[in-house]
């Protein structure tokens, strides 16, 4: 009895080494680590900006995972590590939400617990060439999921997705034409898994499997764009962006805008456009202020894009961007997408204490009901149909792709983040111009009350820039692509989280069904 006990055990050990606990030190040893570790890519993204860091980034958290004494401790050190993300990317939010800022981080974190479980049944050790390829693809398709569950803009929106951390580097964002950020966010993870398996394979096969891959993503995108063809431009206009600077007065503010705006008498513009909420007063029901616009697009020759941030007839406030002609309003937008506890506070009931020990959001704005492109037309009177979004709106990419394709020419972006000053947020927020940019093959700006304001060609290259410490008007001459232009991700959108999603559901049903099947096989342990 004690024999066939004795040969029962190792495969025992095998099928339970997932339910073993390291001891208690050990354990939370490893999950500080791995906190700590997830704010080492943010070092990646602005202000910070050393984009090359991303590439190797979260190796670190990685290695955590992966030696991690059971699956159970490795999800548990990747919920660790996505919180510890959270936290440092977006430790600028804490005026805004307050305590607000921990549950947030907890709750997205948790998201990454799949990573740390799916690393760490890959890639511990021994590691073979089969894991490691499986890894390669895997590993990814997680991560990429994850981002794109988090984006969903009632929790909050894709802000900090990985591969945002390239946007000051063209060739690599030519992977964003082709499958949007996803495909970037998705090369960046491959990379460092390829770095992984390099570092902690014992066998020369997968170390050469990884680095090859490896080569072969940091490669993907560069020859890319150095293949395609450029985008046909079909001429140019010339944009101003207005950025009146750090004015309390909503009033004072409005009047800092127009003068910048009235020396612009007698060049040649074609758009003017505004920051978000650069007046505080109904358009439609405030006749002098709605003069003074017209007088402005008048004066200059070009219409005005202006930001409202207004109470309306029926009482509730909405952001809109309103296109303004000398003839008066010709059209407007009202942002759709409202910031989470900046513009609104979900299930306010329940958290709306929050508004009370932070500034958040103490009355919800009222939603818009569509996206649709306003019609402006050039000096010249041809048109030219903007795609305008309003700050935070920037962050979607599903949004940028709907503007190009109903026809916009430009994507025209208002902001204010006079909040968030001198932290790393203005940096965050406009390098999302310059990948909504790339990712539809439109000329994209940004125009914010305090900076950062800024255009990009069709490309994602950046044009010319106002930071957070100018005021004035930033006139830039931007080349149009031609009418009808549409990129690889313009025609088939977000074909890959969808793909990371059947391939993270696959992973998750093969290793159930190769779980099973090992139990099955595990022989009986007779009772004693």
């Amino acid at each position: 009895m004690s024999r066939r006990t004795g040969t029962a055990s190792p495969d025992l050990s095998t099928t339970t080494a997932d339910d073993r606990e390291a001891p208690a030190p050990h354990r939370y040893r490893g999950r500080v680590g791995a906190l700590a570790c997830g704010a080492v890519p943010v070092l990646a993204f602005p202000a910070a900006g050393q984009a090359w860091l991303a590439w190797v980034a979260l190796v670190p958290g990685l290695l955590l995972m992966q030696r991690a004494p059971s699956a159970r401790e490795a999800a548990v050190r990747g919920w660790w590590f996505g919180a510890g993300f959270i936290l440092t990317a977006m430790y600028w939010l804490v005026p805004s939400i307050g305590p607000g800022l921990p549950v947030l981080a907890g709750l997205f974190g948790a998201l990454q617990g799949a990573l740390g479980y799916a690393v760490h049944r890959l890639l511990r050790p021994p590691l073979t060439t089969r894991r490691a390829l499986l890894a390669l693809l895997v590993v990814p398709a997680v991560w990429v999921t994850t981002e794109y569950a988090r984006s969903w803009h009632a929790l909050g929106g894709p802000w900090a997705l990985l591969g945002a951390t390239q946007w000051q580097h063209p060739a690599v964002l030519a992977l964003a034409s082709a499958g949007g950020i996803w495909l970037v966010s998705a090369a960046v993870a491959a990379v460092n898994t390829g770095v992984l398996v390099l570092l902690t394979a014992v066998h020369w096969r997968p170390r050469a499997v990884a680095a090859l891959s490896a080569v072969l993503v940091l490669a993907a995108g560069p020859l890319l764009f150095a293949l395609r063809e450029a985008p046909v431009r079909d001429g140019a206009v010339t944009v101003v962006l207005v950025q009146p600077g750090i004015v309390a007065d909503p009033q004072e503010r409005f009047e800092a805008s127009a003068r910048a705006t009235e020396a612009l008498v007698g060049q040649p513009v074609d758009l003017i456009v505004w920051g978000e909420s650069s007046t505080t007063a109904d358009l439609d029901r405030d006749p002098a202020a709605l003069d003074r616009l017209r007088g402005l697009a008048a004066t200059t020759g070009a219409q005005v894009l202006a930001g409202e941030d207004a109470r309306k007839a029926d009482g509730r406030i909405s952001k809109d961007a309103v296109l303004v002609a000398p003839v008066g309003v010709v059209d407007r937008y009202r942002k759709i997408r409202l910031v989470p506890f900046g513009e609104y506070i979900p299930m306010r009931p329940a958290l709306g204490w929050i508004a009370g020990v932070s500034r958040a959001a103490g009355e919800n704005r009222a939603p818009g009901t569509a996206f649709h492109v306003l019609p402006a037309t050039d000096r010249t009177g041809r048109p030219l149909p903007v795609g305008a979004l309003i700050c935070f709106e920037s962050a979607f990419p599903d949004m940028a792709r709907t503007a190009a394709q109903d026809g916009a020419r430009v994507l025209v972006y208002q902001s204010s983040t006079s909040t968030f000053q001198r932290t790393w947020a203005p940096e965050q927020h406009v390098s999302l111009a310059a990948i909504r940019a790339a990712e539809t093959g439109r000329p994209a700006v940004q125009a914010s009350l305090t900076g950062v304001s800024a255009a990009f060609d069709a490309q994602g290259r950046e044009l010319a820039r106002l930071g957070t410490d100018a005021t004035g008007a930033l006139t830039v001459r931007l080349p149009l692509t031609a009418p009808g232009t549409q990129t690889w991700y313009d025609r088939v959108g977000d074909v890959v989280p969808v793909g990371a999603l059947l391939v993270t559901a696959g992973a998750a049903v093969g290793g159930w069904r190769a779980r099973a099947a090992r139990r099955r096989a595990q022989p009986a342990v007779p009772a004693l």
